[in-house]
């Protein structure tokens, strides 16, 4: 008597699945508290059911997804605790990787990307949102990268996942895309010149702006998107 093995779908559908699922959950096309029906996303994403049951496992262990009895699945809410727990973190890790940068700088990168951060944008505009927030990750990343610590600037990336669908939320109330282009140039300045303490100073400025706006936004009587 043979035994039949569940049969697991290929790796390359089951990591498209995750990323694209990623992408609409932290871009906030998938808002939270939203119900996900496995057959839905299948035919959105023209995947098997397979592949879309295994990237929703792995969507439930970064903590976007939770599975619930008899409903499937619901994209997790945004929690007061999350956000205080994501930009305190992004305050710490932040503020070191451009002391680390400074003077290290790869200025017409980072002045390109903040060009990008601030072309286009119109409030509102679902698409410039998210072309906004992914130049605003792009510009951190890379300059966590110029820290020449590679496991400081892939913590700081996944907490810039994280707080990119705070962000996305928080921007939907207000508009603080001038004021983060106006700090991201202060920044350059600083790293430019090789001013440690200033970037870090800068940098804790613009991350604690940032969080301000999101719990603001967030904890609003009207607002459905945090608990």
């Amino acid at each position: 008597m043979s035994l039949l093995l569940p049969i697991e779908p290929p790796a390359s559908l089951t990591e498209q699945a995750v990323s694209a699922l990623r992408r609409e959950i932290l871009t906030t096309r998938l808002r939270p508290g939203q119900t996900l029906s496995e057959a839905a996303l299948s035919q959105h994403l023209s995947l098997g059911k397979a592949p879309i049951r295994a990237a929703l496992a792995r969507l439930a262990d970064e903590g976007l997804v939770q599975a619930v009895p008899r409903r499937g699945w619901i994209v997790s809410l945004v929690t007061i605790r999350d956000i205080h727990e994501v930009f305190g973190l992004r305050l710490l890790l932040e503020a070191e990787a451009a002391r680390l940068a400074a003077g290290k700088i790869d200025a017409a990168l980072l002045r390109r990307l903040d060009a990008i951060c601030a072309c286009g944008y119109q409030p509102g505009d679902e698409e410039s949102t998210h072309a906004f927030l992914d130049a605003n990750k792009a510009f951190h990343v890379a300059l966590a990268d110029l820290s020449g610590n590679a496991r400081l600037a892939r913590q700081i990336d996944r907490l810039l996942d994280e707080s990119t669908r705070m962000l996305a939320l928080g921007l939907r109330r207000r508009d603080r895309t001038g004021e983060m282009a106006h700090e991201h140039h202060a920044l350059i300045e600083a790293l430019a010149l090789g001013h440690a303490d200033q970037a870090a100073a800068i940098m804790c400025e613009q991350v604690a702006a940032s969080r301000t706006m999101v719990l603001t936004a967030l904890t609003a009587p009207d607002s459905r998107t945090a608990v």
